[in-house]
């Protein structure tokens, strides 16, 4: 008797964790029902995907979407509208909103928000701050939580942990791995002055490397003294990469497509709208963190979503916002360094969909599995296009990669065998749920 299913998408090449070869997938109820020659199988709908390469669903586990607080720059749906455009099916969104995610309270106040709204599965991190030091163990296993994460940096928001008795209080009562942003406090306030007025450039000169690789030092000694494990995110320095290297039994490495991606040569060009914390630097530190990438050192890639509104960017630096939109173009921008050779599939689904899952311990995501969420990116790697505001889904409608041509896109987003995305349209809209993880209580 012919096998029959909800979902089944013919004729692709899947890149997944066990190699890259044809497959066909069957989806029941949600989930992979089935895998490989499913040429006499029948579907309530049948996707033709011969010419087109699947991924498991992209993960970003780094974006910033506003909201509560900031909805004139980002909300939950219209972050998530960006994300499904680019091909991603689950995000991790920050704590740094108004108010602050830091309680069990405003964790389910922004499940609630996105219940209904957001079109991708999301989790969401707690703030880790002195106050609720004690109380992060609980606060990481409710349902829902990506974990906890720290700002030892000030970035944009008011969470910051900038000493080491502080983050120690937190290292000691988690039991996942903890996120971090990782910039020394101290030391940005002490060269304030190196930042000069309507100079961006002069933002790497302020937020040195310096900042960056004695946070990390300091960071990872409280790692070994509280046997925790810890996430270090943006990675930007070529310093810092070949020192966790030697930590990777306690630290994981966080990169980002515009750290790979743009160099200090181009604030000329754009100005503040090039200017994130941690700072993008000169192309000496982008091809250490290639070599990252190329070495296994680095081990995810997240997007660092964090928008700003153009009227907002176009202030005077320093009063200009650090930020910029990212998560529909993390996938769309990897594919085309994919395209030059830069890395491999396998490496680029390792880093987006894999990874994640393991770092985090997410249940049921990362890989196309029997049994496993039919989590599906659907991507033409042979396509031309150029990457352009206009086809931003954010609300900021604006990209630092405004005009730049790239090969390869995403097709199409299916999240729990359901097609969200398909050709650049919203083909079912906000079916998002929370994301499940086996630390959750």
């Amino acid at each position: 008797m012919a096998q029959n299913f909800d979902l089944l998408v013919r004729g692709a090449i899947l890149i997944n964790h066990d190699g890259i070869g044809p497959r066909d997938i069957g989806v029941k109820g949600g989930r992979i029902a089935a895998l490989g020659d499913l040429s006499g199988a029948d579907a309530g709908e049948v996707i033709d995907a011969t010419g087109l390469h699947i991924l498991p669903g992209v993960i970003d586990t780094q974006v910033h979407f506003r909201e509560p607080g900031a909805e004139h720059k980002e909300d939950l749906e219209t972050g998530s509208r960006a994300a499904v455009l680019g091909g991603v099916t689950a995000v991790f969104e920050m704590p740094n909103t108004k108010p602050l995610t830091t309680s069990a309270e405003m964790l389910a106040d922004k499940l609630a928000r996105a219940h209904g709204r957001m079109h991708c599965d999301h989790a969401f991190w707690v703030g880790g701050t002195h106050a609720n030091a004690k109380d992060v163990a609980e606060l990481e296993r409710l349902p829902g939580t990506a974990g906890i994460k720290v700002f030892m940096g000030s970035s944009t928001g008011d969470l910051l942990v900038a000493d080491d008795e502080g983050v120690e209080a937190i290292l000691r009562n988690t039991r996942r791995r903890a996120a971090f942003h990782s910039e020394d406090e101290m030391r940005l306030k002490a060269r304030l002055d190196e930042r000069r007025e309507n100079d961006p450039s002069s933002h790497p000169v302020w937020r040195d490397v310096e900042a960056a690789l004695s946070s990390t030092r300091r960071l990872v000694a409280i790692a070994r003294r509280t046997g925790a494990a810890i996430h270090i995110l943006h990675v930007s320095t070529a310093e810092e990469m070949a020192f966790l290297a030697a930590h990777k039994d306690v630290a994981s490495i966080e990169v980002t497509p515009h750290h790979l991606t743009l160099s200090a040569e181009e604030y000329g060009r754009l100005g503040t709208l090039l200017q994130m914390n941690p700072p993008v630097r000169g192309a000496e530190h982008r091809a250490a963190l290639w070599t990252g990438v190329e070495n296994g050192t680095a081990d995810i890639l997240g997007s660092d979503h964090a928008p700003h509104t153009l009227e907002e960017k176009a202030a005077v630096y320093p009063a200009s916002p650090s930020g910029m939109p990212g998560v529909q173009t993390l996938l769309p921008v990897m594919l085309d360094h994919a395209a030059k050779g830069r890395l491999s599939l396998l490496r680029l689904m390792d880093m987006t969909s894999a990874g994640p899952a393991r770092l985090f311990g997410i249940r049921g995501k990362g890989r196309v599995a029997v049994g496993y969420d039919a989590d599906l990116t659907l991507v033409d790697l042979k396509r031309e296009t150029t990457i352009t505001n206009a086809s931003m889904g954010s609300r900021s409608n604006w990209t630092p990669y405004d005009g730049k041509p790239i090969t390869g896109a995403p097709v199409g987003t299916i999240i729990r065998g359901r097609r969200v995305m398909w050709e650049g349209e919203i083909t079912t809209a906000s079916i998002g749920e929370p994301v499940r993880f086996w630390a959750s209580a």
